[in-house]
């Protein structure tokens, strides 16, 4: 592989993204509320949507975490700017009363940027004319505290350091991808990098739980490098509590250079990491390195028992998630979750990869027909549910005898402003297709 490009943004670098600014930008100065709830303290100071809160206690939030942990349970006051004018609200916070703000974005002081330059990334693999923020390259700590993102840790500031001490920002999820080295910085393109596992530990010296993931690339990252990297990782269990390993995924955008497993390879790591996984349940107590669905579907082999998941959630990263809806299943069925056969034909819409677990789920319901949707938008090999294109589901129901009623993946419309990855509102969907819309969360990843 080619030595890593030296760039110009340097390891502790930072740039942001402010919504609806000109991308690389200062911070705003303050949060935006978007709703107050009943019966919280933000009622009874009579705040509302549209305000902006400058400071809590005399300290301006760069985020809904400093708003939460400078407004614990006691005396708090904020500054508030409302059309144009200042003034502040105060109270006693009861110990267990609810702040009741939701705000309009989780930072206020921007999205942190990626100063890495991955040729897997997936944001590199968009294609152009869509939204501005799905260009993002997104590598902000608070959002993998606050939501779950990955995080490879390349961008961290003394600062920041000091404050996931303070405020003990835990857990973390950080895509560490291998723990050689210069591997790394070549895998990242970043060749001023910091040493992952250097920073892993530091963070268990502070008492932060990490989530790891490895996006397994055939040929660079894989073989003696995955064993070397599971390892690593799990000599700093519990800390580095899990890792989830998950397959490459290409769009039709990709850079040339790079390609997908073949079945062998895929075989072979599903071999490799299930082989590990005996030994280091035998050593940890736990499985600790946990395959990605992908691995099982595309290979059209069985998934493991929920209990080889070890009651961790990490569906979000795509695993465990096929194994939970089957085995809820057996406790409530889908056909309970369906509409009735008295609204008629029902149309489920999902990906390539869930479309036969789900066919297998309804294939005793006359009333139910799934339609599986190939991916022209961002190219066949993507095959989730929750990549999916309005413009392809319409062309294909379209094409298909679909019924009155179709359920869509509510994974589809992920986006803050609820649209697909084309802009499409499932409204927009209702209309083009002619059918009528409900959105469901069990129709796939």
């Amino acid at each position: 592989m080619a030595p890593a490009r030296r760039t110009r943004s340097g390891a502790n670098q930072q740039r942001v993204f402010r919504p609806g600014g000109d991308g690389e930008s200062v911070a705003p100065p303050a949060g935006v509320v978007s709703s107050v709830e009943v019966g919280s303290l933000a009622e009874r100071l009579r705040l509302r949507a549209g305000d902006e809160i400058l400071a809590v206690n005399n300290k301006q939030p760069l985020d809904v975490i400093d708003v939460r942990f400078l407004a614990a349970p006691g005396r708090v006051r904020f500054r508030v700017r409302r059309d144009g004018s200042e003034f502040d609200a105060g109270g006693e916070r009861g110990e267990d009363e609810p702040l009741g703000i939701e705000f309009a974005t989780a930072t206020f002081d921007g999205i942190r940027l990626c100063n890495n330059r991955c040729t897997f990334c997936s944001v590199a693999q968009m294609p152009p004319g869509l939204r501005r923020s799905l260009y993002v390259k997104d590598d902000d700590y608070r959002y993998s505290f606050l939501f779950g993102n990955y995080v490879t840790l390349t961008n961290l500031s003394h600062s920041d350091w000091k404050r996931i001490r303070r405020q003990r920002l835990s857990p973390l999820y950080v895509s560490v991808h291998t723990t050689d080295r210069e591997l790394r910085r070549c895998l990242l393109a970043n060749p001023e990098a910091p040493d992952v596992l250097a920073q892993l530990r530091r963070l268990g010296r502070l008492g932060i739980v990490v989530h790891a993931q490895i996006v397994v690339l055939p040929g660079l990252n894989d073989g003696p490098h995955l064993d070397r990297s599971i390892d690593d990782l799990a000599a700093l269990y519990p800390s580095v509590e899990s890792l989830s390993i998950v397959p490459l995924a290409l769009t039709r955008f990709h850079k040339k250079g790079l390609r997908l497993h073949n079945s062998e390879e895929m075989e072979q790591v599903v071999e490799q990491v299930t082989s590990r996984q005996e030994g280091l349940r035998e050593r940890l107590g736990v499985g600790f390195a946990y395959l990605s669905d992908e691995w099982y579907m595309r290979l059209g082999v069985a998934l493991p028992p929920l209990s080889a998941y070890d009651d961790l959630d990490l569906t979000e990263n795509g695993v465990g998630l096929v194994r939970r809806f089957l085995d809820g299943e057996e406790h409530r069925p889908l056909a309970a979750r369906l509409p009735p056969a008295e609204e008629g034909q029902l149309t489920l819409v999902t990906g390539q990869m869930f479309a036969p677990v789900l066919s297998r789920a309804t294939a005793h319901l006359p009333h139910v027909r799934v339609t599986p949707i190939t991916n022209h938008f961002f190219g066949p090999t993507i095959t989730a549910a929750g990549l999916l294109a309005g413009k392809d589901v319409i062309e294909q129901l379209k094409a298909t005898s679909a019924g009155a009623l179709v359920l869509l993946p509510s994974s589809m419309f992920g986006a803050a402003d609820g649209e697909s990855v084309d802009g499409m509102a499932p409204a927009d969907v209702a209309a083009a297709a002619g059918v009528t819309v409900r959105l469901s969360d069990t129709l796939g990843p």
